[in-house]
């Protein structure tokens, strides 16, 4: 198996558009060829950008005017069914906001342009969310304890195993619990308290004859009490417990392999909330079983969430253990199945129930095991491998995107890199019909490079906004690709639009917002400069895209509609222009971080004309459309698109 690949340090005013006037404009115009070199590149480029023929082909970006207050390291973003969204530091990627206890959300209001601080109880950096079937959003999982490089490690430290062979009582080791190995004599303190479950007694299951007890076990770091490299350990040795007494000093114990100077990862929690978007504050929900860092949390088709991976309590993977959260309960379960993924995997909802993993992830875990896409049968735990995946050494920092319509089952993987700090990219997009009997994934349109971190909104018009990422780790060289395509899933084509000011990576996203445009985010970059000698710093623009079709002369409208409307039930809107109406989707709201956004759809409704509107049918299909809330948008016969209409979906 393969080592956990090493990685670098995750350490670390609206730009003014310039105005040109009319009478530069005409001057511009009035010039002949070698004259234009009058004006920078810079102010042609802001002049033709701005120019209306060029909005209506190609759409325009602008910076979103955030407060001083209110600008933040966002590394998560929800879109909420108020219309809000939520924006997640917690302690965004900074150790010193980390050790203050600085945990920071947003709230921001396109519609108001307003913003609010939302209080923030522990530290999300790096949790998994998913919308709830109530409207509530889910989070789950976080930091713990930042990152330590191997040449800032002063004491010896990592994993130890305890073990409890007392099948009648579990028990719990307080932080600061000593452990002194019997062959090196030497000692350790545990860092957080402990429980270590009962043993278990197996019995023959054809004669009921006891066989054997077996250990309970739970997981704890470390550390030595001094600094300095002859603390350390090189070899496996079971360890006491100072301080146990009794049948406890028998039965409980500790067993660590080396203990050691080695870089530490990231440690995840337990810990999760619901975000309520009415009250607009965190509700404190029963912790996971599992600490999580990076997690993927997926919606079932009973609204259920499924808990997958990410880095645990003591920074190892977890291994396999994936739980169920019950909104009705608020409380989690282990599903009893094993199946292990790196951080962030991008697991789908197919419309059959069972699970669709892309193979893209953001990255931590062995190179060789579980990065294999595929359909997973979650009711018997059978995973079917699916072929022909192009670059497959290149999915980590891929993006997935479940292509509309929902119910044709195609999906599009887009660009990622290779394992770890990497510096290879893939300009792939890779496309799979899960319709198919024997589905393969076979070459789609190429980006024009090598592309990790793209991020994929679809669109209520069914194109795939496909913009950002970096050819190297993190942005390293410079190596931001500011470029925007439009992906047609019909043509299978992309088109190139307008370009982004600001360059996109690591710790990025972007979301449809209700009036049609889309919101990008975040970005991490590893260095400041192409010579890789200044530290980067987080980007907290926040850049907003206005496509081409909200530069055309109308828009479809939709009004009095139902604000619920159950699977299979019908809905009926008001629109000024019925006969121009064509076609009427459901779009679930995103959950995005790190480009994983498992949760976004499009879902084509059956219409009917009315008199003065529509009548749209939802699907029965809880696979297809999980409880919850929803967009609802129209396009019209020239393909432009309404603003959404939100409905609840029970």
């Amino acid at each position: 198996m393969s080592a956990i690949p090493v990685r670098q340090n995750h350490r670390r005013n609206r730009a003014r558009r310039l105005a040109i006037g009319t009478a530069v404009v005409v001057a511009v115009a009035g010039f002949n060829g070698p004259a234009l070199y009058r004006f920078s590149s810079e102010q042609y480029h802001e002049y033709k950008i701005n120019r209306p023929d060029y909005k209506a082909a190609n759409g325009h970006w602008e910076f979103l005017d955030v407060p001083a207050d209110f600008k933040i390291n966002s590394i998560h973003a929800s879109l909420l069914h108020t219309g809000k969204v939520l924006l997640i530091a917690g302690s965004g990627n900074n150790q010193k906001n980390f050790d203050a206890g600085r945990f920071e959300s947003v709230l921001w209001d396109p519609a108001t342009d307003k913003y609010t601080k939302i209080p923030t109880p522990k530290d999300m950096f790096c949790s998994g969310h998913t919308q709830l079937p109530d409207g509530n959003l889910l989070v789950a999982g976080g930091t713990k304890r930042y990152e330590k490089l191997k040449g800032d490690i002063t004491k010896a430290g990592g994993l130890m195993v305890v073990h409890n062979e007392d099948p009648d009582k579990p028990i719990t080791l307080p932080a600061g619990t000593m452990f002194t190995g019997k062959e090196n004599g030497k000692t350790f303190v545990s860092k957080d308290p402990v429980l270590v479950e009962k043993a278990k007694k197996i019995f023959d299951k054809n004669t009921g004859a006891f066989l054997r007890t077996e250990a309970g076990l739970g997981r704890i770091y470390v550390e030595a009490r001094k600094s300095g490299k002859k603390y350390e350990t090189g070899t496996e040795d079971n360890y006491r417990v100072q301080g146990a007494k009794g049948t406890d000093a028998r039965n409980v114990y500790g067993i660590a392999q080396k203990l050691a100077l080695d870089k530490k990862d990231f440690q995840g929690i337990k810990e999760a909330f619901e975000f309520d978007p009415v009250a607009e504050k965190y509700i404190k929900v029963d912790p996971m079983n599992e600490a999580r860092w990076y997690p993927t949390l997926t919606t079932l088709k009973d609204g259920k969430v499924l808990a997958m991976s990410g880095l645990d309590e003591i920074g190892q993977i977890v291994p396999g253990k994936d739980e169920i959260y019950d909104p009705k309960t608020r409380s989690w379960k282990y599903t009893g199945i094993i199946r292990k993924f790196p951080t962030y995997p991008a697991v789908f909802l197919m419309d059959n129930g069972k699970l669709f993993y892309s193979g893209s992830n953001a990255g931590y875990g062995p190179a060789d095991v579980g990065r294999d896409p595929g359909i997973w049968d979650l009711a018997t735990n059978k995973f079917a491998k699916i072929p022909g995946l192009s670059d497959p050494k290149l999915m980590e920092t891929s993006a997935t995107v479940m292509l509309p319509p929902a119910q044709d089952q195609k999906f599009m993987v887009i660009g990622g890199g290779g394992v770890g700090e990497s510096d290879k990219s893939s300009e792939k997009s890779r496309l799979v019909d899960l319709k198919d009997p024997a589905p393969r994934f076979k070459d789609g349109a190429s980006l024009e490079k090598g592309t990790r971190y793209p991020s994929a909104s679809v669109m209520p018009d069914d194109s795939v906004l496909v913009t950002g990422g970096s050819e190297d780790y993190r942005g390293r060289g410079g190596s931001n690709v500011l470029q925007a395509r439009m992906y047609d899933p019909k043509s299978g084509e992309y088109t190139r639009v307008a370009d982004p000011a600001v360059g996109r990576n690591y710790h990025s996203g972007s979301l449809l917002l209700p009036d049609g445009r889309v919101m990008i985010f975040g970005s991490d970059s590893l260095y400041a400069d192409k010579a890789n000698t200044k530290p980067g710093v987080f980007e907290q623009r926040i850049e907003i895209y206005t496509p081409p079709y909200l530069f055309r002369d109308s828009w479809p409208t939709l009004t009095d509609g139902p604000k619920s409307v159950k699977r299979g039930g019908t809905a009926t809107f008001k629109t000024k222009d019925p006969a121009s109406i064509k076609t009427a989707k459901l779009m679930r709201p995103s959950a995005v971080t790190h480009v994983t956004d498992v949760e976004q759809r499009s879902i084509a409704l059956d219409m009917k004309k009315t008199a003065d509107g529509i009548e749209v049918t939802i699907p029965k299909n809880s696979a297809l459309v999980p409880s919850g809330w929803y967009m609802v948008f129209v396009t019209d016969d020239k393909g432009t698109p309404s603003k959404g209409v939100w409905v609840d979906v029970p």
